[in-house]
């Protein structure tokens, strides 16, 4: 069992067709361990759909509404959303600026396309869905077949499958950054 991180506020990204059980995963694990999971989405309020139609999610709050001090850490779950988020500016600027704070970037599956257009790939290893190894490669990053791989403040993961592998590298990333003394 993982320790708790208690307080840590996590945004969870979401677009329409982002993967279903990767968003309802992630969001009930992190919740068990304690996080706060935000969900930042291009439109508060707006409801985004699943690939397979089985979840529907509800937007916190709008990317464009949110920084990098709002958070302790931004997860990036795959399925197709990420393909879709990318077009986002306001989505890809705050993974760029969560990753030029230090401050955990996760993603899952098909997410480091998101990654690769926030330009954080560059020299890291990324782990990722097998079609994309490719865009990894060619945006500069050394692709590994893992479950999950951490490379400084990026953490990644290959599927679902590797979920709880991937919540583990994610807590374990949150417990060693300091809290802000806001929220102590």
């Amino acid at each position: 069992m993982t320790e708790r991180i208690d307080g840590r506020r996590i945004a969870l990204l979401v677009e329409n067709d982002f993967d279903d059980r990767e968003v309802s995963g992630l969001r009930r694990r992190l919740e068990a361990l304690g996080a706060i999971v935000v969900v930042v989405g291009p439109s508060a309020g707006a409801r985004y759909h699943g690939r397979l139609r089985e979840e529907v999610v509800r937007a916190d709050v709008a990317a464009g509404a949110v920084r990098a001090r709002d958070f302790d850490a931004v997860v990036v779950p795959g399925g197709w959303a990420p393909d879709r988020m990318r077009l986002r500016h306001s989505m890809v600027d705050l993974v760029r600026e969560m990753a030029g704070a230090g401050k955990p970037v996760a993603a899952l599956s098909h997410g480091p396309q998101l990654c690769i257009s926030a330009n954080i790939v560059r020299g890291r290893t990324i782990t990722c869905w097998p079609s994309i190894a490719i865009d990894v490669k060619n945006a500069g990053g050394l692709y590994v077949d893992r479950p999950v791989v951490e490379d400084g403040n990026v953490i990644t993961s290959r599927k679902g499958d590797d979920l709880e592998p991937f919540c583990d590298a994610l807590a374990g990333a949150l417990l060693r950054a300091p809290m802000p003394a806001s929220r102590r």
